[in-house]
């Protein structure tokens, strides 16, 4: 298995930059995810690993090689499709050996190969099958069979669940995160368009949005220190609330006085120069809690719709403006809050500051240096 670097790596269709100044250094054994909204390069940037597609600047690194200009059979990786590409004609033991032959290997390592995937990936007892008697899933897997008898530097996976159904996406991810587990030194790269499967299965997440990384880091990381606005609405689901306000107090913690009357209270540090600045602060809807007596409210507002989930129910509000709607998420049932008017808060360490669409725990090393001391 290997290890991967992306030096400035950039990619134009004449004068459209589709990619740019892409810097990543992704280690051995890491799975590492790409997501982000469509056209932003994902699909792409996968395939200039692959070599599919050529690179147009910058410098791409396979275990120490620059592979640019090596062709895509020649660069020790193997790549999962979004559609099967199964020979419907060979069963799936053909299937899984075809490229060993290909590649004149021994029948007995061919035997061996075929038979150590099948049993990693479940598959022995379907091996004499065509693909047309197989679910989905088991289609799926065959595919990913295929590549791991390859034996490949670097697995590769181009939304491979995004044509099952719900529950065979569900079940597949599962198999993929104990495949990953059975193979723990292999190197993999994976674009997904689903939040679940990303949160779920990557060591790293690359957040790629406006032709370049937003931010990477491990899903928690994400989740819980987005670095600027769009990564703050993009994981998670429903997304991050942000709402407008002004600094009013600074230090360890900052205080905003936020649009509507509300005032919030967070664990992001902030310099005495930010007082008076405007900023946005974000709540996630699953970290507002219904105010009690003597609590500072964040947010109020008019209860529009209700969804009850069972074990919580999504509180949608009245939009304020032109303000995008706030979504709370209290545990159990609330129905009766429906067209009632309802008070948030929250507590301050799940209450986010940017400014000028940036963290400010980001923002320069005097803030990373009081923000350690605050956390």
């Amino acid at each position: 298995m290997a290890d991967l670097l992306l030096t400035d790596i950039a990619k134009s269709y004449g004068s459209v930059d589709v990619l740019k100044h892409i810097n990543l250094d992704i280690k051995k054994g890491e799975l590492i995810v790409f997501v982000g909204p469509s056209g932003c390069g994902k699909s792409t940037l996968l395939r200039m690993i692959a070599g599919l597609e050529s690179i147009t600047g910058g410098e791409l690194q396979i275990d120490g090689q620059v592979v640019n200009n090596v062709p895509p059979s020649e660069r020790g990786i193997a790549m999962v499709f979004q559609s099967y590409a199964l020979y419907p004609h060979m069963t799936v033991r053909e299937n899984m050996q075809f490229a060993l032959k290909i590649a004149k290997k021994s029948p007995a390592e061919i035997a061996e190969r075929v038979e150590k995937s099948a049993k990693i990936l479940q598959l022995h007892n379907l091996l004499d099958r065509l693909p047309k008697e197989l679910s989905g899933g088991q289609r799926q897997r065959v595919a990913i069979g295929r590549s791991i008898v390859r034996d490949p530097k670097v697995y590769l996976f181009d939304e491979p669940l995004s044509n099952l159904d719900a529950a065979l996406r569900v079940a597949t991810r599962i198999e993929i995160a104990q495949l990953k587990e059975a193979m723990p030194d292999s190197t993999m790269v994976y674009v997904t368009h689903d939040q679940v499967e990303a949160m779920t299965l990557a060591s790293r997440i690359v957040v790629l949005a406006g032709g370049g990384i937003a931010q990477v880091g491990s899903p928690l990381e994400l989740y819980e220190r987005p670095e600027n606005e769009f990564v703050a609405q993009f994981i998670g689901s429903p997304a991050m609330n942000l709402l407008p306000g002004k600094i009013t107090g600074t230090g360890e913690q900052t205080t905003v006085e936020v649009a509507g009357g509300g005032i919030a209270v967070s664990n992001y540090p902030s310099l005495p120069e930010d007082m008076g600045k405007d900023v946005n602060i974000g709540v996630r809807p699953e970290d507002f809690v219904a105010i009690k007596d003597g609590q500072q409210r964040i947010f109020k507002g008019k209860v529009n719709i209700t969804e009850a989930l069972g074990e919580v129910t999504l509180l949608y509000f009245e939009p304020q403006g032109d303000a995008d709607p706030v979504i709370g998420k209290l545990g159990g049932i609330h129905k009766e809050l429906r067209g009632n008017e309802v008070e948030l808060t929250a507590d301050p360490a799940k209450v986010h500051v940017f400014m000028n669409t940036q963290s400010l725990l980001y923002r320069d090393k005097e803030i990373k240096e009081i923000a350690t001391k605050a956390h």
